[in-house]
Parts: C-alpha cells; sequence; structure tokens
C-alpha cells in the first residue's frame, strides 16, 4: 500500500518555442531524483516540436481527425489518429500568435520516451513521464487532465483476479495509473498560472527500469470492439436504424433522419401526417421496432415525441416542436 505522496509545481520555466531543450530545460528547473514520475502539459511538447500551423482551427480539425463523434453546431468531438475522443481534436489557439492553431504531438508516447531519454543521459535519473492534456468526459461536468503519452511508467494497474479486503475476487478493476498521475498533477500546475510541468514523488512502484518504457499512453485508449459509446446521442440514433430511406418523409424534419428506417425484407408502410408519422403493417413486431427507432431518432434530434399503439399492428409517433 502506498503511503506517501509529493506533488511538486516546477516554476521558473521560459516559454517554449520551437526547438528548444525540454530535457535541459526540466532538468535544471527541477530536483529530480529516481523514481519520481514527470507529468509534462502537451502544450510545451507540442511548443518544442514546432506543431504550430498557420490556419483556422476548423481546418486544423479538419486535417487531425479520423472520424467526427458527436457534432453539436460548431462544438465537434473527434477522435484523433492518437485514437483520443476530444473536443476539437486536441486542437489550442491559447498562448499562440493570432491566425496560429496548436496542434498536439504527432506521437505523445515518442516525445515521452525521448524526454525520459534525454533526462536519463543527461541527469543521471530513472523517471517516468506522462505526457497529459485537459479532457472533457461523457456523463461528468467540467474537465481533467488525462494522460495522451507515457514512458518508463506502468499505465494501467491490472487487479483482476486479486482479492479484496473481504476475500471477493475482483474481476474487472484495472486502475489507469497514467492518467490519475496526470490528473494529481494538474493539482498544482493548474490552468491559468503558467506551470506546465508536475514532479510526483512516491510513485517509483509504478516507474519501469532503464530500458522499459513500457506500451504508452496509447494502452488507455479503448479498441473500437469493447466501445459501446464510439458516437454522439444523435449520430448513435442514426447509425442504430436499418439501411433503406421511405419516400415521402416528411419535411419538416432533417432528411437525414429518414436514411436507412426500413429493411427491404419488411412489409410495413408509413403514412406522414403534419406532425406525425403512422406505422403499420401485417408484422406486428416490425411495426413497433420502427416506431420506436423513429421515436428514438426524434427525440435525439430535439423533438418532443409520443408513441401511440393503435388497434392491431398499428402504431403512431406524433412529434412537437423542436427545442432548439
Amino acid at each position: 500500500m502506498r503511503k506517501h505522496l509529493e506533488i511538486f509545481a516546477v516554476t521558473g520555466l521560459p516559454e517554449i518555442a520551437a526547438g528548444d531543450d525540454l530535457a535541459g530545460l526540466i532538468g535544471e528547473a527541477a530536483d529530480l531524483r529516481d523514481g519520481d514520475v514527470l507529468a509534462v502539459t502537451s502544450k510545451i511538447v507540442s511548443k518544442a516540436e514546432g506543431r504550430l500551423t498557420h490556419s483556422t482551427r476548423t481546418e486544423a480539425v479538419d486535417a487531425e481527425l479520423v472520424r467526427v463523434v458527436a457534432q453539436r453546431g460548431e462544438t465537434r468531438i473527434v477522435q484523433t489518429r492518437h485514437g483520443l475522443v476530444m473536443a476539437a481534436a486536441g486542437t489550442d489557439t491559447s498562448n499562440t500568435a493570432p491566425g496560429t492553431v496548436l496542434l498536439l504531438p504527432v506521437d505523445p508516447d515518442l516525445s515521452a520516451r525521448e524526454l525520459r531519454a534525454a533526462l536519463k543521459a543527461r541527469y543521471d535519473v530513472n523517471v517516468g513521464v506522462v505526457v497529459t492534456d485537459t479532457l472533457g468526459r461523457p456523463w461528468r461536468v467540467g474537465q481533467t487532465d488525462l494522460a495522451i503519452g507515457a514512458a518508463g511508467v506502468r499505465v494501467v494497474e491490472d487487479l483482476r483476479g486479486s482479492t479484496d479486503s473481504h476475500g471477493n475476487v475482483l474481476a474487472v478493476t484495472e486502475p489507469a495509473v497514467a492518467d490519475e498521475i496526470a490528473s494529481a498533477g494538474e493539482l498544482v500546475k493548474g490552468k491559468a498560472d503558467g506551470v506546465p510541468v508536475a514532479v510526483l514523488r512516491g510513485l517509483s512502484d509504478v516507474v519501469l527500469a532503464i530500458g522499459e518504457d513500457g506500451p504508452g499512453a496509447r494502452a488507455l485508449v479503448r479498441d473500437a470492439e469493447n466501445d459501446m459509446f464510439s458516437l454522439g446521442t444523435r449520430e448513435a440514433a442514426r447509425a442504430a436504424v436499418l439501411e433503406r430511406t421511405p419516400p415521402g418523409g416528411p419535411r419538416e424534419v432533417d432528411p437525414a433522419l429518414w436514411d436507412g428506417l426500413l429493411a427491404d425484407d419488411v412489409d410495413v408502410h408509413l403514412e406522414v401526417l403534419e406532425s406525425s408519422v403512422v406505422v403499420f403493417g401485417e408484422n406486428q413486431v416490425a411495426v413497433g421496432l420502427i416506431a420506436e427507432r423513429l421515436a428514438v431518432l426524434l427525440h435525439a434530434e430535439g423533438y418532443g415525441v409520443a408513441v401511440r399503439t393503435g388497434s392491431g399492428s398499428e402504431a403512431t409517433v406524433t412529434f412537437g416542436s423542436r427545442s432548439d
């Protein structure tokens, strides 16, 4: 059991520019010891690596994303080439010259490995390095720092198969150690204090031996097969419907709602009225399925929705005004 942990802010660092020697600057400003872990804000890594682009933020996001997860107006939650899901692909326009946008490091794990190796070579210390960035989280208000790059740190502690104090077997417990380090470091760095680096002391048990960098923060990205929430609400609703567009969809509703609504082999028909859709056919189960999917789609788009079943194989989906 870990009994003691200290967290120090590394102060006195200058404004970082392309080509700056991060290892030298951090090593001179911090009293590093074997077993320490550095939490380094990705912004200074990006600046040192020259990850500044002269473009609009929209253009920068377009260049950095691999898919859009959710969008509301101009706000886009996207997945980056790193596998990270975050607002605006992690691009940043604060503390940069007008007309420029700061991008995430090309390979944050590689950046962490290079910084760790440089600190070892210059100061002969075995430290772990976690490159951090600020993310929002589903179901939670506010933001926190998470690990987007890591080297020399056990990023996940796998407790599956062990037992708790009552003898219960732990089946799914895997603390995300690198994320916990990132968040702990943020407690002393702060968002507006201009302190981009923190040292955590007392975590030598998670620091790997020299020559072992570990899998990096990429290991924390959940793969598509196990991701139950890979799309936003509206996007997931659209993706969940069957693949065919029925003719004569109501013009008051975004036509994209009707994309793929009915399967070719389901004999179900729609009667579109001014503010409702009547679903009817011979297959009672199919009618209920289509009505439910219509309700989900309309609700996801901000419409007030009510579903009423009729006699036999018939259901009416009534929608009111759009909330936005």
